[in-house]
């Protein structure tokens, strides 16, 4: 499996071993758009691999904080009481950039910048950018997405 990332685009491709493609998804990527310094809060470039993946077996809508479940499941009311709270739902891929200078190592360290594809709240807007820095889908895309790509997998994130 593969996973290609475009950013002028706002779509996620999975592809197989043989470059068919498996699945397409709307994201939203960086409000900021693409970069890899950190605080930058922009989606990094370049190849990149799944180094962990966070929240099987969590419920649908289920609250993170600092990579770990918080209690918490996301509905309009909590949202209502956490306005601007960055939402890290469902699931996590977590991703670690595979180039050394670009996005590896260093102040452009995606790993150490707690870059992501990850859930967002169904009512977040996809296909257009909105985040500050990772790739959020919506709960049920990524729930599939994490089902179906193993740890260590390819991502190629690129701004064209």
């Amino acid at each position: 499996m593969h996973i290609g990332i475009s950013i002028a685009r706002q779509t996620l491709d999975l592809s197989d071993d043989a470059g068919q493609l498996v699945r397409r998804y709307a994201v939203s990527t960086a409000t900021r758009g693409p970069g890899e310094m950190r605080d930058s809060l922009c989606t990094p470039r370049g190849r990149h691999l799944v180094r962990a993946k966070i929240g099987a077996g969590q419920p649908m809508n289920t609250v993170f904080v600092g990579r770990r479940p918080n209690g918490e499941v996301y509905s309009p009311e909590l949202a209502a009481r956490f306005p601007r709270r960055d939402w890290i739902l469902t699931r996590i891929l977590w991703l670690s950039g595979c180039e050394p200078g670009r996005n590896r190592l260093g102040c452009v360290d995606t790993m150490r910048r707690y870059i992501y594809i990850h859930g967002s709240p169904d009512s977040a807007p996809m296909g257009r950018p909105g985040s500050i820095g990772c790739i959020r889908m919506h709960n049920a895309d990524i729930v599939e997405l994490f089902d179906l790509v193993p740890p260590y997998t390819l991502v190629d994130i690129s701004a064209d």
